[in-house]
């Protein structure tokens, strides 16, 4: 679960961490100017824009770009796991459109830019499930509809309404 911790390092950590007693809206701000710095490349996908694709069609992949703790506890509905370091995408269709989410869209958009290298048509959900979550979006387990999502760690989560947070 170390993907997340490794990517902020310097300015990026400074940003977010004067963010720290801002409001959700101050520090979500902090969030998508690091994610849409970092990854300059990779088109961003809003939660209204996705939800609207996916009342319309299921011709979309959805990789869930998190741990494997974090996943079981929720997901988009039809997401399928990928491990944060993959590398190996043989197994994905090269000819339907990816969306890749995560915790906040960091390491998602890490991997979206990799699949774009790899020539895959991929999008990354801004705000990924904790917005998706904060928005009262449709997520589940495998035993269906839940209400909780894995907070990730303790500075993280707090982007994530107190009600939907576990795995602290």
């Amino acid at each position: 679960m170390n993907g997340l911790r490794r990517f902020a390092p310097g300015p990026v950590s400074v940003l977010l961490l004067s963010t720290a007693g801002c409001t959700p809206a101050m520090e979500w701000s902090a969030v998508r100017t690091m994610v849409r710095t970092a990854f300059p490349e990779v088109t961003q996908i809003s939660t209204d824009s996705l939800s609207v694709i996916l009342s319309d069609t299921t011709a979309v992949t959805i990789l869930d770009v998190r741990e494997a703790e974090e996943y079981v506890v929720s997901r988009l509905p039809g997401a399928i796991h990928i491990d944060p370091d993959a590398t190996d995408f043989s197994a994905l269709d090269p000819a339907g459109p990816i969306v890749t989410y995560c915790s906040v869209g960091y390491r998602s958009s890490a991997l979206a830019k990799r699949l774009q290298e790899a020539g895959f048509e991929v999008v990354n959900l801004e705000g990924s499930i904790f917005k998706w979550a904060n928005e009262g979006r449709p997520i589940v387990n495998d035993s269906g509809a839940t209400s909780r999502v894995h907070a990730f760690d303790k500075t993280w989560g707090k982007l994530l309404n107190e009600e939907l947070r576990t795995g602290l």
